[in-house]
């Protein structure tokens, strides 16, 4: 609905990135419904790891069942994507978004039921089950939500608009990561009673997205999501150098973080495991420290990274985007990453990896988020459906897998030290200061392609 001129709401939002008359509701909407994802993301989350902790698996360390964990959540990711292109190529997009949502939140309750010292008879491997879960959840039904988002901007609005939107994910965070630490530190709510509150947020979500996609579709299409074409998204990827490009750059990505994520559970579990034998705790004591103190850890850390990104989405990512361009906004990452692994090679103590870790995931979750969404601008709805979802979820959980390889490789075969393992990823990450410089120009070219 254009407007001859901005309304005071629209002036508000130039604060943190150029908002023009008749955008600044729906990208309000838009930011809400992202907002909400990430908000119940954030109270499932610290159960995740907590329940992990205490998950065995007999002759693994608790590092490698972290990270074979990931590993597979690949090889579910592949059979999960072919669903959802189907879906995406036979419903609208507000039917698309209300099934997998709803389909999410209705097994939220499920492992509720099964979490530790509910049932009389436990479930086994309950925790690896949820790890799995959450991975899926998570990199799916955020990329939905941004397909949307993507699909439904121009290149020129979605080059000012998505970072204001984006704001949105790293508010939703920190309010999430905000009400976990509240909650459960009132002692009236269990980490596990939280699951059973994030179906709201999700719902609500889905109903904001649906109101937009309807009222945009008064005007436009309302077709299915991703055209008609039976194209996979694989063939998608594989026929287009810039959509392989940003594979490979997903992949890398996702290796890197996956490393550090790791490095940093294992030291974390080596410290706490030193400060349980320093207390003579027994076995059933000792899990349970482990557990709470383990998602105690993560959830401080998470709240800390969704601060830093959530200042970093709002005052810094738009303003790369608008005086570097993309290249400037997905260079951003790599350079960061060399610097945080270098650094951590020098001094890899446990506060020093956490404050790095912190840095990174914090640029992460808000300028190089805000570069992974823009990059499709100038695509196709069907590469948004289809190959967005295939590069956002299964190209990184095969990140993930590489992670698991490196770990299997390194530690049970041959042995090498934590710090090799750094070194390792200061070698990853020099990788992604090429893939993505290639990426940027690519972007440019079919930029400039568009323009003449």
């Amino acid at each position: 609905m254009p407007a001859n001129r901005p309304t005071w709401l629209e002036r508000v939002l130039n604060v943190f990135t150029e908002v023009q008359a008749g955008e600044g509701r729906p990208a309000l909407a838009l930011l809400g419904s992202v907002f909400l994802v990430l908000c119940a993301y954030y109270l499932i989350k610290p159960a995740r790891e907590g329940w992990l902790s205490v998950s065995v698996v007999a002759g693994l360390s608790k590092i490698e069942v972290k990270a074979y964990s990931s590993f597979l959540q690949a090889v579910l990711l592949i059979a999960a994507v072919a669903v959802y292109s189907r879906m995406a190529a036979t419903l609208s997009r507000r039917r698309l978004i209300a099934v997998v949502t709803v389909v999410f939140a209705a097994e939220l309750p499920l492992f509720y039921l099964m979490q530790p010292g509910l049932l009389a008879t436990p479930v086994p491997y309950a925790g690896i089950l949820f790890y799995l879960w959450v991975g899926i959840f998570n990199v799916f039904i955020v990329a939905m939500f941004w397909s949307f988002v993507a699909d439904y901007y121009d290149v020129e609005e979605g080059r000012r608009l998505l970072p204001l939107v984006a704001i949105g994910a790293t508010a939703g965070a920190v309010a999430g990561s905000s009400i976990t630490s509240y909650l459960v530190g009132t002692g009236i709510f269990d980490t596990f009673d939280l699951l059973l509150l994030a179906i709201l947020p999700l719902i609500a979500a889905a109903l904001m997205v649906r109101g937009v996609a309807a009222e945009q579709g008064e005007l436009s299409k309302d077709g299915p999501a991703a055209g008609t074409s039976d194209s996979s998204p694989w063939s998608l990827i594989g026929e287009h150098p810039y959509l392989l490009t940003a594979a490979l750059l997903t992949v890398a990505f996702a290796w890197v973080a996956s490393n550090g994520d790791n490095l940093l559970f294992g030291v974390v579990q080596s410290v706490l495991l030193d400060e349980a034998t320093a207390a003579g705790l027994d076995e059933e004591a000792l899990q349970q420290f482990t557990r709470e103190r383990t998602t105690a850890f993560y959830g401080d850390l998470y709240f800390w990274v969704n601060l830093l990104a959530l200042l970093s989405q709002a005052f810094l990512a738009s303003r790369l985007l608008r005086y570097g361009g993309f290249t400037a906004l997905i260079m951003f990452l790599p350079v960061v990453s060399v610097i945080t692994y270098a650094s951590i090679a020098l001094f890899p103590t446990l506060a020093v990896i956490k404050a790095l870790r912190v840095a990174e995931s914090s640029s992460t979750y808000s300028v190089n988020n805000t570069a992974r969404h823009v990059l499709w601008l100038p695509t196709t709805s069907e590469m948004k459906y289809k190959a967005k979802a295939a590069i956002d979820t299964t190209c990184v959980r095969f990140g993930d897998g590489l992670a698991a390889v490196t770990v299997l490789l390194g530690v049970r075969l041959l042995g090498v030290s934590n710090q090799s393992l750094i070194i390792f990823n200061v070698v990853l990450a020099l990788c992604l200061v090429v893939l993505a410089f290639r990426l940027a120009r690519e972007h440019s070219n079919i930029i400039l392609a568009e323009d003449s």
